[in-house]
């Protein structure tokens, strides 16, 4: 049988027993052999992983009280995280040991690496202060505190990719490691790489559980990673360096200042759609460099020489449309053309309990008609994303905050009414029902 090597452990599962009659050791490694085996797949059989040396040896600490056992299991691994997590858990299913019933109950999963760069982090700052005027305590205080957020560093996914704490419902996807390094030393902790421009499945797969903030450096490089990502993964909101800028390369007060401009994926999707027909507008009107005093027109080029009295009516074009692109703003004339919308009534007391049964607690958005059947529901974080894809609703109901961009979303999709528990602004012609 292999034998686990001290160095390899990454892992050591704690785990407590307690049996209603005498028990052995050899009764409890037996148990976890015996009835484990099968539940995990192949792959992930204790007694095969033993022999491979992925798992070390099993120390077991047994008690004998009023005819009762209890003790302690400590099993070391050097498997990755999920997978120890999924033995740690297989071993609870344990109802037997020996012939009496027991149960197992896992106090924690210890990462032994983790104790390692707490000593390596002490011994450091020993041998630091031995160095004769080399360094002052505060570079030495800088380094072990960079050197103590860095060490949070794992790998994720089958992908491998360097991330810091991914607890959390918001996620910040950055383009490579030393990116999230950077900000693992500024205090960012929730973030992840994608090691690369190519998007891993990994991201595309956490995007639909999370709330996903693209974190790209300030050049063209940075936008066109922008536009691969939002059409293969459901991004949230995206967050530029500062132009001519890299992420890796952003202070504290630089990183901070970028999260704060963060913007909606949708509108970023539309911005950049924008510029495009903005670029090729101004190519089309290049040679538009005349402007004549007696008419807000701009003249082409071709008729320079001509008279005004010469010049073809349709060459003109006003200067106002050709402003609106320079500056940037959209025209939306159905828009702006558009009659109001008849009011449409709604049975407030049957929507009541609907709020309180289905909505409250769901973590979800409600799409309601007028006669408050379900339209459709989504994930409270995707409004913004799938609103526009809503068609016959009414009523939004939402388990959580309604949002000044999910209000001016939901107007112009017809909806005359938004539930929620809290409000930021209201939105005219929309009626608002607190929870």
């Amino acid at each position: 049988m292999a034998k686990i090597s001290p160095v390899s452990i990454k892992y050591m599962i704690h785990a407590k027993f307690e049996a209603i009659g005498p028990v052995e050791k050899p009764d409890v490694i037996g148990a976890i052999f015996g009835q484990t085996e099968g539940l995990l797949g192949a792959e992930l059989e204790i007694r095969d992983l033993q022999k491979e040396g992925k798992i070390g040896r099993i120390e077991v600490e047994t008690e004998s009280a009023n005819g009762k056992t209890t003790g302690k299991i400590h099993i070391p691994t050097a498997l990755d995280q999920s997978e120890t997590s999924l033995i740690a858990a297989a071993i609870e299913t344990i109802e037997k040991i020996g012939p009496t019933e027991a149960k197992i109950v896992v106090e924690k999963i210890e990462d032994v690496r983790g104790n390692k760069r707490d000593y390596i982090i002490e011994r450091a700052k020993r041998l630091l202060e031995g160095f004769d005027g080399s360094t002052n305590s505060r570079e030495i205080s800088d380094m072990l505190r960079s050197a103590s957020r860095t060490s949070k560093l794992i790998e994720y996914g089958e992908d491998k990719l360097p991330c810091g704490d991914l607890s959390g419902e918001e996620i910040i996807v950055v383009e490579g490691r030393a990116d999230v390094v950077n900000l693992l030393e500024n205090r960012v902790y929730n973030v992840i790489s994608m090691n690369g421009t190519k998007l891993p499945k990994t991201i595309i797969d956490l995007s639909k559980e999370k709330q996903i903030t693209l974190f790209l450096d300030g050049d063209r490089g940075g936008k066109l990673i922008a536009k691969n990502v939002i059409e293969n993964a459901e991004v949230d909101f995206i967050v530029f360096a500062p132009d001519g800028k890299e992420v890796e390369e952003l202070n504290g007060k630089e990183i901070l200042a970028s999260l704060r401009k963060k913007i909606p994926a949708k509108e970023f999707s539309s911005y950049s759609s924008r510029s495009d027909d903005r670029e090729r507008y101004e190519n089309r009107t290049r040679s538009y460099e005349r402007r004549d005093d007696r008419r807000d027109f701009v003249r082409d080029n071709r008729y320079e020489n001509e008279p005004l009295e010469k010049v073809p009516k349709n060459n003109y074009e006003p200067l106002e449309k050709v402003s609106k692109y320079n500056s940037g703003e959209e025209e939306h004339a159905e828009e702006k053309e558009s009659k109001p919308v008849e009011k449409v009534s709604i049975d407030k007391a049957k929507l009541r309990p609907i709020l309180l049964k289905e909505v409250a607690n769901s973590k979800k958005a409600y799409f309601l008609d007028q006669s408050l059947n379900v339209v459709k529901k989504i994930p409270k974080t995707n409004i913004l994303k799938e609103i526009s894809r809503v068609r016959g609703a009414v009523v939004l109901a939402i388990d959580g905050k309604a949002t000044s961009q999910i209000a001016s979303a939901a107007k112009r999709i017809g909806i005359q009414y938004i539930a929620a528990n809290t409000f930021a602004e209201n939105e005219e012609d929309i009626e608002y029902i607190s929870f």
